[in-house]
């Protein structure tokens, strides 16, 4: 429940301004305000309360009330509570309200992505070039309004991106992609370099943008299900529990079957081992560093066949549902669950151990890439990336779901901020999680549903969804329409927080190191375009 002392303190941070507030889902609190007054009230609250900005978002409330509503969401930690600050703008094609960017930096990429999907103009914002569109999308379009179909077809046009120019005597730049080496998903740097260090570097990314928010308007909720599984192949079950958790939460449903909740635990945990058993192996292939690479490679495969074994599914896509889980994936299979951990378990060790043993591939990742606390901190830089540098948060602990306030484990924390750092907060998460998996089968209970009927939704209800993905705080807003459909489906992974951290991170280092750095990072190109 959201404490006394936080709302008589935003009580009396926004005095007057406040139009309307309401608290819902316990831990949810929304207050209304003025759009003449909103700068001044988003930075009381982020200056006075100990919080992070987490989510800043537009809605096209036409059908409701014929406005655009914009929401800040800030987190409170340290009492589990979101603060929601939300204003309604006029929907009249000339919505402005005061950028917050200088004074909340976290709200730069947030607010040039509402102005392209939406058009609303952020006065005073420091950078207001496009973000989502590519120069190719009509300036006067902007597909987020209700009166925007998902099937329309666009005039191409061309304009020229627009990147930062470093000037100076000696300082090129090196274009980087979109398209790259590797199998991967396409991302444009643009390195500033004077010599070999790296004095600057601008990604440019949203080009595998699908626009899956519009997709999901107006769709039943089990359709947008499986929408929110396709987000980022390697997080598919934490998108997916969020979104699971944000229909049962604003249906009033607050009990999920002992067996289905313990579940929802383990196949989360599941999903952090393999992906971070491929970010430590690809880090060892960007070192030249074959043995330890191929065993990782290794104990990743077994992850995932277990994962099929159970589910059908190496990514366990079809495995949530809103109320609890689609059948009992592991009831018989408890077994064979712990053979696979045991077996995981001592083999990671030893090759951990050989890893940190060679003191040259040691010397190639510390001291490489270091992301500093204060940057961490204003970019809201959240999962390894950030408890590397010093930024200990995890959402299992500060908003815990399914049953993971029913579980020992430690949230791994280092301060040297650089690529060993994220590493070796990597390894220990794969230790932790083992260990959860194993406390997950002693304490299920044996017997039991592992789901429950959640009835019909709720019209225009609305409730947070936060997951801990193997990159970090994963935070899906969902409002209810008529007849069982999606109003508004917000997503906001762990990426689009992490990316500039990344641009940081790189600066001093060499046009070499970046492949190691970006590896460190690890982060989802889709899950940042949508």
């Amino acid at each position: 429940m959201v404490s006394a002392a936080i709302l008589d303190t935003i009580k009396r941070l926004l005095s007057s301004h406040i139009l309307e507030s309401r608290l819902i889902n316990e831990n949810e609190i929304y207050f209304c305000i003025s759009p003449s007054t909103v700068k001044e009230d988003c930075i009381n609250v982020y200056k006075n309360i100990e919080c992070v900005l987490v989510g800043l978002f537009a809605n096209d409330t036409t059908p409701i009330d014929n406005k655009l509503t914009v929401y800040y969401t800030f987190a409170v930690r340290s009492s589990n509570t979101l603060i929601t600050l939300y204003s309604k703008l006029e929907n009249d094609g000339s919505a402005k309200v005061d950028s917050i960017a200088l004074e909340v930096p976290a709200a730069s990429l947030y607010e040039r992505e509402i102005h392209d999907m939406y058009g609303i103009v952020f006065e005073e914002l420091p950078d207001s070039r496009e973000l989502v569109h590519h120069g190719n999308f009509p300036l006067d379009v902007h597909p987020l309004r209700r009166n925007f179909k998902s099937n329309t077809h666009l005039p191409f046009q061309q304009r020229e991106l627009e990147f930062s120019t470093i000037t100076g005597e000696g300082v090129f730049e090196v274009p980087v992609g979109p398209v790259h080496a590797g199998i991967i998903e396409p991302g444009h740097f643009r390195f500033s370099v004077a010599g070999e260090p790296i004095i600057n570097l601008e990604a440019k990314l949203y080009y595998v943008h699908r626009g899956l928010e519009k997709l999901c308007e107006n769709q039943h909720y089990m359709k947008v299900l499986l929408f929110s599984e396709r987000i980022s192949g390697d997080e598919t079950f934490t998108n997916s529990l969020a979104f699971c958790q944000a229909i049962e939460k604003l249906n009033g449903i607050t009990y999920i079957p002992e067996r289905a909740v313990y579940s929802r635990v383990l196949f989360a945990e599941l999903e952090r081992i393999c992906g971070h058993l491929g970010d430590i192996q690809g880090l060892c292939v960007d070192t030249a560093y074959i043995f330890p690479s191929g065993q990782f490679a290794m104990m990743r495969r077994w992850i995932q066949l277990l994962n099929e074994q159970l589910t059908g599914s190496r990514f366990l896509r079809n495995t949530n549902k809103p109320g609890g889980l689609r059948r009992d994936f592991v009831r018989s299979n408890e077994k064979i669950i712990l053979e696979c951990i045991n077996k995981l378990d001592k083999e990671f060790k030893e090759t951990v151990a050989i890893i940190k043993n060679n003191g040259m591939f040691i010397d190639r990742v510390e001291h490489t890439g270091i992301l500093e606390n204060s940057i961490a901190v204003d970019l809201n830089v959240v999962g390894p990336g950030g408890r590397a540098s010093g930024v200990k948060t995890d959402v299992r602990k500060e908003f815990p779901y399914a049953a993971y306030s029913k579980l020992k484990f430690n949230v791994p924390e280092h301060s040297n901020c650089d690529v060993n750092c994220r590493m070796n907060v990597k390894i220990e998460e794969v230790i932790e999680s083992i260990n959860i998996i194993k406390q997950v089968l002693e304490k299920m209970p044996e017997e039991g549903p592992v789901s429950v009927d959640i009835g019909e939704l709720k019209p225009y209800s609305y409730a947070f969804g936060m997951t801990e993905s193997p990159r970090g705080e994963n935070l899906h807003f969902v409002m209810t329409g008529e007849n069982n459909t999606i109003f508004r489906y917000k997503v906001r992974t762990p990426s689009f927080c992490n990316w500039p951290a990344l641009c940081h991170a790189v600066n001093t280092n060499t046009l070499t190191d970046f492949p190691l750095i970006n590896k460190s990072f690890n982060l989802s190109y889709a899950g940042n375009d949508l």
